[in-house]
């Protein structure tokens, strides 16, 4: 096996990371919309609790995609042009989505007030329904291919893009990631919502389980191999493995089996553009593995380069999931420590007037002066 086909394995293992990780993160995103019931006041505490889940490792599960990116960037630098130029558009799309949603993860507890987080709430929403879409959507057309010329650039346009299988395959991503979302939340939480989240995975993946089963065998009949029919009887079986252990209470395993079945979902993929890595819809005109490679001696530094750094973010990931571990409720839930709007807008703006520092509501190490301590 050479490095070209070993760094083509090796993407497919960072993007079965990024979607097994930051599936969840996507699902509980989508969840802060759905799950929370009540009174308002406990709806909001609720929605703390969902966020809470997710806090502390939502960024690191997004290094995921940084390191699949660069990885593709360099040791396939003619994919990550024809791919990014091509997919510009709903790339960009993710990109922002991504961002408005990480400045809505950090910014929500900064101000205690109801109409700064429902505005948080509602970008961290589109954050992950948006991408939860977009991705299935662009993963079903590299295993369909797209139209590319003989110098191997995307000739298509936007709408080229939103055929009936690529809709489908951003619907099939959507119910994986809600249904993984909510077995995480099951798992990471104690309580009602720990039971409503329950409730919701038995009710939604069996929709989960019909669009990812309809959209697997048309992409193994129309554009797969036969190998592949392994790995949609592998999801097949995790999926229905998740909702049996769903429905028993058993919240780790049900959480293990929905990963597995996304893992699954990325060898179908991955395997189905093989030994392509941008099928074209004329088969002449698509980029392989060989063709859209770089030298084999940046290939070979490359491989060093992961084998040292690799097992280090792996454990120092898997150590940040060991001390979050704990379940959480509303009863962890503190009271909002953030700044007043009001206070907020007198820093913002009472400077003019009383001038300096000082007239800002400001210290003189620049933090708020009557800022609540947590």
């Amino acid at each position: 096996m050479d490095l070209a086909v070993v760094w083509f394995l090796l993407i497919a293992v960072l993007w079965t990371g990024y979607l097994v990780l930051e599936g969840f993160d996507f699902g509980v995103g989508m969840l802060v919309s759905l799950l929370p019931r009540g009174d308002k006041e406990h709806r909001e505490k609720e929605r703390r609790v969902l966020i809470n889940t997710i806090g502390p490792v939502w960024d690191g599960n997004e290094v995921w995609l940084l390191t699949a990116g660069g990885a593709t960037f360099a040791a396939f630098p003619e994919w990550y042009a024809t791919l990014f130029s091509g997919f510009y558009l709903p790339l960009l799309m993710i990109l922002v989505a991504l961002i408005v949603r990480g400045v809505a993860f950090e910014y929500r507890g900064k101000i205690a007030d109801a109409g700064w987080a429902r505005r948080c709430d509602l970008a961290i929403q589109v954050g992950s329904w948006v991408p939860a879409i977009l991705w299935g959507v662009a993963f079903a057309n590299l295993v369909r291919g797209v139209q590319l010329d003989a110098d191997h650039q995307f000739v298509g346009g936007f709408f080229s893009l939103l055929s009936p299988f690529a809709l489908l395959g951003g619907l099939v991503t959507l119910s994986l990631f809600l249904l993984h979302g909510s077995v995480f939340v099951a798992l990471k939480t104690d309580g009602e919502i720990r039971h409503r989240a329950r409730r919701f995975a038995a009710g939604f993946g069996l929709a989960a389980l019909v669009l990812a089963g309809g959209w697997a065998v048309w992409a193994q009949l129309a554009y797969s191999v036969a190998w592949t029919w392994l790995a949609v009887l592998a999801a097949a079986g995790g999926l229905v493995t998740t909702l049996v252990a769903n429905r028993r209470g058993r919240e780790g395993r049900a959480f293990t089996w929905s990963a597995v079945t996304i893992v699954a979902a990325v060898v179908l993929i991955f395997g189905s553009m093989f030994p392509d890595v941008m099928p074209a819809t004329d088969p002449a005109n698509s980029l392989t593995v060989h063709n859209a490679s770089s030298t084999d001696y940046t290939l070979t530094v490359m491989t060093w380069v992961a084998l040292v750094l690799t097992p280090l973010v792996v454990a120092y990931q898997a150590w940040t999931y060991w001390v979050f571990r704990r379940r959480l409720s509303t009863h962890d839930i503190p009271a909002p420590a953030g700044l007043s709007l009001r206070k907020v807008r007198e820093a913002a703006f009472g400077g003019a007037s009383s001038g300096g520092a000082a007239g800002r509501g400001l210290t003189s190490a620049g933090t708020p002066d009557e800022a609540p301590r947590t």
